[in-house]
């Protein structure tokens, strides 16, 4: 590895400092090279091209709008055999503490991103003096294949939310449930719920967000003048769909929302669909650590039917 590492990086240095990091999914490790620090996760699963590209692409698309910090993502590499590297900007990261209101302040101006370029493009549509580096993004999906944990979703473009969000979120996790477990009370629950989802999007305007797609309290940390996110598996979808996660899995607290939710107010139906954005949640880890994430998948997927 240190061979093909040092290959790629052009560098006659590569010292490794600090702990092996990274996540269930990859490892992580600090370098030194000659041209300062990097940060390199590796994987070996078959997946790892397809989930650092995504990866990759999603840091690049994040960093695009200047509305929250993100590592510079650098290169992607396959290793011998079955694997991947990335390769990213090495940041100085600690607890998200002091910077929680900013975080909240910055997420909500991610997901605003879109919106103000298309604001900006009605507001000028007369007018000769439009930015053409600003593209606005009138479809649900995202221009490569990105993963949520290990799991290749399915970001090809859709026009619409509802349609987005059934078929190529859930009904794709559904089946992997359905091909591993054989569950008969989900495949009940499915088959009622499917044809309920449209109810919970009525009397809402849906414009595509650039989401992180996995913000939980492990990819938020700060640095010495603000907030970082990483690890994302991004898309354009339902802003409301961010929160799912980070309503979970805790660690943003109060003030986080209260500031997101000043600058974009809950809309009707929040909580409702924030179940729903829930759902996926569970069903997705599920997949991933077993049939002991099952209980609250299930609770929820009664819920929704009887509401």
């Amino acid at each position: 590895m240190e061979a093909l590492l040092k290959k790629e990086l052009a560098t006659d240095t590569l010292r490794s400092f600090g702990t092996s990091g990274g996540g269930c999914i990859s490892s992580g490790q600090g370098y030194l090279t000659d041209s300062g620090k990097v940060f390199v996760k590796v994987n070996e699963g078959k997946q790892a091209g397809v989930m650092f590209d995504g990866e990759l692409a999603s840091l690049e698309a994040i960093q695009k709008t200047n509305a929250v910090r993100v590592p510079k993502p650098l290169k992607v590499f396959g290793i011998p055999d079955d694997g991947a590297v990335m390769v990213m900007e090495y940041l100085e990261m600690k607890n998200l503490s002091h910077y929680t209101a900013r975080l909240g302040e910055q997420i909500a101006n991610l997901h605003l991103h879109n919106e103000k370029i298309k604001n900006q493009f009605e507001a000028s549509a007369s007018s000769v003096h439009c930015d053409p580096t600003l593209e606005y993004v009138d479809r649900f999906g995202f221009h490569t294949t990105t993963c949520c944990g290990f799991i290749p979703q399915d970001t090809s473009w859709n026009t619409d939310w509802v349609s987005f969000f059934t078929r190529q979120k859930l009904q794709l996790q559904i089946d992997l449930i359905e091909r591993d477990y054989h569950d008969q009370e989900v495949r009940h629950l499915w088959s009622r719920l499917e044809r309920k989802i449209p109810q919970f999007f009525k009397d809402i305007s849906i414009i595509p967000s650039l989401v992180h797609g996995d913000l939980w309290h492990g990819n938020v940390a700060e640095l010495e003048d603000g907030p970082v996110i990483f690890d994302p598996a991004s898309f354009y979808g339902h802003s409301e769909f961010e929160l799912a996660i980070a309503n979970i899995c805790g660690g943003f607290g109060k003030t986080f929302f209260d500031t997101y939710h000043n600058i974009i107010p809950k809309a009707p139906g929040f909580s409702t669909r924030l179940d729903l954005y829930k759902l996926f949640i569970y069903l997705n880890h599920w997949n991933h650590f077993g049939s002991v994430r099952r209980p609250p998948a299930v609770d929820i997927m009664r819920s929704l039917v009887q509401d």
